[in-house]
């Protein structure tokens, strides 16, 4: 009889004070009235209660991309100021498209109901009624006008050229890193391509450690190249153009051409199987595909002697592997095999995560690398 007391008391308290509670009320604002195609935008929305709104759940999710625009969510916040609760919600837009353009977005407000709230106080399980009441509001219109510029990139940007001396030897990679940094829209950003008569050129893809600010994307964006040569070679100039919107104005960023003297040296086939001194660190992004170069020059060089039985390829293989006095001359037996098939294993044992050479021809033998 007391427990059946205490939970009509409660169940009373919580109908008062919730079920009959005030309300709330929604705002809306945008940072810019005016804006560039591609500029960020920041949208803020709040909801303010006037109590601490337990039984509330908003559905709100403007979050979109197509043609018109990209919107995504820059941060959510709930907090409790002198009993009130307060919903935040940022979001970061990028226009696409010149004109003006209209944010005209809906929210659910949804209120947990009277059976709701009796069934939990008093523990009846009943599935025949709803759990919420339900009420769509249309947040408030916000209006930006876009104008149009000669640029796809828009931003603040610095360039950062990061590269070897300019005297290499012959086969010796020259590693060249180009970096990007500021706000921008990254992801816009087209990878750098080269071409050079009489050099083999490695790059990775374009890597991006960014981001979303209220004031659009921030970080940095950079790629990283290899060049391999046997003479003297140009790396081009570099540019990037893009429109800076504070000031309205196309910048363009450049670095100069870049000579690279090559030393002419005689290729010797020992030098490459000879183990490589602690001294000398690979990018080991870039292993592979120099063993591969190296492998090229060589088959073109060296006459390879194989013996008269038949064997297979596979057997030939098995046989050079077994054979292999050091991790080092495994690997290059993989690059000359195949190199993309061996990347993995070729990289675990450059950065010594592969120590023993005996297992790796065991698993390679075996099938499991």
């Amino acid at each position: 009889m007391k427990k059946n007391l205490i939970k009509a008391v409660l169940f009373w308290v919580l109908l008062q004070t919730q079920l009959f509670s005030s309300g709330y009320e929604w705002s809306a604002s945008v940072s810019k009235s005016e804006a560039y195609v591609n500029e960020a935008i920041h949208l803020q929305y709040i909801c303010r209660f006037q109590d601490r709104a337990e039984l509330y759940a908003i559905e709100f999710d403007p979050i979109s991309d197509d043609a018109l625009y990209t919107i995504q969510l820059l941060s959510k916040d709930e907090k409790i100021e002198d009993g009130k609760k307060i919903s935040t919600y940022d979001f970061i837009a990028h226009i696409h498209q010149s004109g003006v353009t209209q944010f005209n977005f809906d929210v659910a407000m949804k209120k947990t109901n009277k059976d709701s709230i009796e069934n939990t106080v008093i523990g009846r399980d009943n599935g025949a009624y709803a759990e919420y009441e339900t009420k769509i509001i249309k947040q408030k219109e916000l209006t930006v006008t876009v104008h149009e510029h000669n640029s796809t990139l828009v931003g603040e940007l610095v360039m950062e050229v990061k590269k070897d001396t300019p005297d290499i030897k012959a086969y010796s990679p020259y590693h060249m890193q180009i970096i990007l940094s500021g706000k921008a829209n990254f992801d816009l950003i087209k990878a750098f391509e080269f071409e050079i008569e009489g050099v083999k050129i490695l790059s990775e893809e374009p890597q991006k450690n960014i981001k979303l600010t209220k004031e659009g994307y921030e970080g940095v964006w950079s790629q990283k190249f290899v060049f391999v040569a046997t003479k003297d070679f140009t790396i081009p100039k570099l540019t990037i153009v893009y429109f800076d919107a504070k000031n309205a104005a196309i910048k363009e960023l450049f670095h100069e051409q870049t000579a690279v003297s090559v030393l002419a040296s005689a290729f010797k086939q020992e030098e490459l199987l000879d183990e490589i001194p602690e001294s000398f660190v690979f990018e080991k992004e870039y292993l592979y595909y120099l063993l591969t170069f190296i492998a090229g020059f060589l088959f073109a060089k060296i006459k390879i002697k194989l013996h008269k039985e038949n064997k297979t390829p596979k057997d030939i293989l098995h046989e050079r592997i077994k054979n292999a006095a050091s991790l080092d001359a495994l690997c290059m037996i993989l690059a000359l095999e195949d190199a993309k098939k061996y990347e993995s294993l070729i990289l675990k044992i450059e950065t010594k995560e592969f120590t023993s050479l005996q297992e790796a021809k065991r698993l390679i033998i075996k099938g499991t690398l």
